[in-house]
């Protein structure tokens, strides 16, 4: 079975990087050269996602902009001999569908998967969320390899996990292995959020999923939690206990994941993904060296 379809969440306000989303989604925030949305994209279209459902929002209609095909701009650029500069809007033709569907209340990851329930149907499908690149500029197959444990052990979840350190983990969904926590585990459980000393595993929740039908029916038995919302966590939680199968699938240290969620994490990514610009990084990371030795004297 080859799964061609990814859920992506962007529906949410992006509190945490005010008031630079005031006025845009934290999903179109620049890392580098693009906005984090097209790396999440661009990622998924290396592991063979054609399809792509956005879970959007009030104010979020510039990502749908940005993926529509610009003719104007296109004829503009050859007008003014600007050829040049239309390589950097291939990602327009990307072999990708797009769909755009609206949570109309904010009320958690879950549900906005659960609003993708009537236009997913009866088929196993993707979530990658939109605010999270796995890997320096997005070069990841994690969701290949997800897809492929998906389908030779008739797993009903498939979860990536990162190792996290240990006194990051009140900060995440944490992993319980059934046995070890190899590249390839079976999961028995994931515990929100435990303390430091309860915590089954270093292994953290890293923003990509793969589910069959069966997750929308958890989700509509899953009540709200914590300020009325319904987490993902709980429905997969759920999975699990009613005995279908769930595996855990482990980045490798080359696709970490890049959160850009809080302005800590957004300006690191930012910063190191700058640096490993072919074009720009050189004279830049010459530019901080001399930067940080004028600041030490």
């Amino acid at each position: 079975m080859t799964i061609d379809i990814a859920i992506v969440p962007v529906a949410g306000h992006g509190t945490r990087l005010l008031p630079a989303t005031k006025s845009q989604p934290k999903e179109m925030l620049s890392v580098g050269r693009k906005p984090v949305v097209q790396y999440v994209v661009e990622e998924l279209g290396l592991s063979g996602i054609r399809r792509i459902l956005f879970i959007t929002s009030r104010g979020k209609t510039s990502i749908e902009q940005h993926f529509d095909i610009d003719e104007q701009l296109t004829s503009y650029l050859r007008e003014t001999g600007r050829e040049e500069q239309l390589m950097d809007l291939e990602f327009e033709r990307q072999a990708m569908e797009y769909f755009y569907t609206r949570q109309r209340r904010q009320l958690g990851l879950g549900h906005a998967v659960l609003c993708a329930r009537s236009l997913v149907g009866n088929q196993p499908f993707v979530v990658a969320l939109g605010d999270s690149i796995i890997g320096l500029h997005a070069q990841s197959d994690i969701v290949a390899r997800m897809i492929e444990r998906f389908d030779a052990t008739n797993a009903d979840v498939v979860v990536a996990f990162e190792r996290v350190p240990r006194a990051e983990v009140v900060h995440y969904g944490i992993a319980k292995p059934r046995c070890g926590g190899a590249a390839v585990f079976e999961l028995e459980d994931v515990i929100e959020k435990p303390a430091v000393d309860e915590a089954p595993s270093d292994l953290a929740v890293a923003a990509r999923y793969v589910f069959s039908p069966a997750i929308f029916d958890a989700l509509e038995k899953t009540l709200p939690g914590k300020g009325g919302e319904i987490q993902l966590t709980d429905a997969i939680r759920l999975l699990l206990k009613q005995g279908h199968k769930g595996l855990g699938v482990t980045l490798t240290d080359e696709e970490r994941r890049f959160d850009i969620g809080n302005f800590d994490s957004y300006f690191r990514t930012f910063v190191e993904f700058a640096l490993s610009d072919v074009q720009y990084g050189p004279a830049l990371r010459q530019f901080v060296r001399e930067l940080l030795e004028r600041e030490e004297r």
